[in-house]
């Protein structure tokens, strides 16, 4: 049986998701998903991510800034894994190390990028380390150690948090997604500084490599991590999806960029996630506002992206959609509904809708492994 824990906004962010909800199918039509209630009581579970090798799912607490761990407890239920831990205001977005040692949390509200340590039964654990630089650098006053871009002067804060301060504008940071790169490093996306930023996880925490400027206003949002090695990043503001690649020397540069859809109404939509086919030949992004679906096609080794494609995406402001078994599964925010669609196996484009439901605020799938 398919099933899915889907993430939601609860009464105080204007939802009416009552915690992590389980999505799922009946043995005779597995597409056909329905909402089978919460299995948690918690408020505004936004994100959800699996450890790698236990049965312990995070889940990014937005409106109590918090980050909690889940244990799986039987084939559909959920419990409370030790206490939440502190991340920082609006935590949108949580990612678990490959090694299942430690979780990446992304703070929309204060920029924040916070390293959570992780115990081998999967509980989350404060990093006595990261406190203590976090300490350090705000009684003596550190400097980021990196460079800025025009307008923007490093903050008086260690490099873990990810905090900065705008000087000559009024950009704020906003953190809202990590993605963990295959030399170990890790991206992390600053949609109020046009930021993507390379860190170093190290015995102190997290440690700021390097940082590629985007465009000022387009706004990065999420990542995906293709087979080959390049970062596709989304962008908010401007619709587009830039292609980074690192150098011999390991710094990250970008390689190309596109526009999601040639129709895309730069102010009216406004990308949320950024999907990928197992094969890596196909990406989809979700256009909030036209509430489409944008198809694109990998070229060369995956440096280069060309639209193909723009479908209905069967809900109202598509937060969130992934691809599974050869379909696209896509949260409504706003419609409260999901539906599914069929993808064509030969060329990736979406087909038309196969199926809808009811769920309440959803904003991230991930699937019950």
């Amino acid at each position: 049986m398919t099933r899915f824990w889907l993430g939601g906004y609860g009464a105080p962010m204007d939802g009416t998701a009552e915690g992590i909800g389980l999505l799922a199918g009946d043995e005779g039509a597995p597409t056909a998903l329905s909402y089978r209630g919460a299995v948690t009581r918690t408020p505004s579970p936004s994100w959800l991510a699996q450890h790698p090798a236990l049965d312990v799912v995070y889940a990014a607490l937005e409106g109590d800034a918090v980050v909690q761990a889940f244990v799986r407890t039987g084939e559909s239920t959920l419990r409370p894994l030790g206490e939440p831990v502190e991340a920082g205001d609006s935590v949108c977005h949580v990612a678990v190390s490959p090694r299942g040692d430690f979780v990446v949390a992304s703070c929309y509200g204060d920029g924040r990028v916070v390293r959570i340590g992780v115990d081998a039964d999967g509980r989350l654990i404060p990093d006595a380390a990261n406190k203590a630089a976090e300490l350090r650098a705000a009684l003596l006053g550190e400097p980021l150690e990196t460079s800025a871009p025009a307008g923007v002067a490093a903050a008086a804060s260690d490099p873990y948090t990810g905090s900065r301060t705008a000087s000559g504008d009024e950009r704020t940071s906003h953190a809202h997604a990590a993605a963990f790169l295959r030399d170990g490093r890790i991206a992390t996306t600053d949609l109020g500084f046009d930021l993507v930023r390379i860190w170093r996880p190290g015995p102190a925490g997290l440690a700021l490599d390097h940082e590629v400027v985007l465009p000022q206003g387009t706004g990065p949002r999420h990542m995906v991590v293709h087979p080959s090695g390049h970062l596709h990043v989304v962008t908010e503001y401007s619709c587009e999806v830039f292609t980074l690649a690192a150098g011999r020397d390991g710094t990250w540069a970008v390689v190309s960029s596109v526009l999601s859809s040639p129709i895309a109404e730069i102010g009216t939509d406004s990308p949320a996630e950024l999907a990928r086919s197992r094969d890596g030949q196909f990406l989809y992004t979700a256009l909030r506002g036209s509430n489409t679906i944008a198809a694109l096609r990998v070229r060369g080794a995956g440096e280069g992206l060309e639209p193909f494609a723009l479908a209905d995406s069967g809900v109202d402001w598509p937060r969130h959609h992934l691809v599974h078994e050869g379909k696209l599964l896509v949260a409504g925010q706003r419609s409260e509904t999901i539906a599914l669609l069929d993808l064509d196996e030969r060329t990736g484009a979406p087909l038309g809708i196969r199926h809808q439901a009811p769920a309440p605020t959803p904003t991230h799938f991930l699937l019950v492994r």
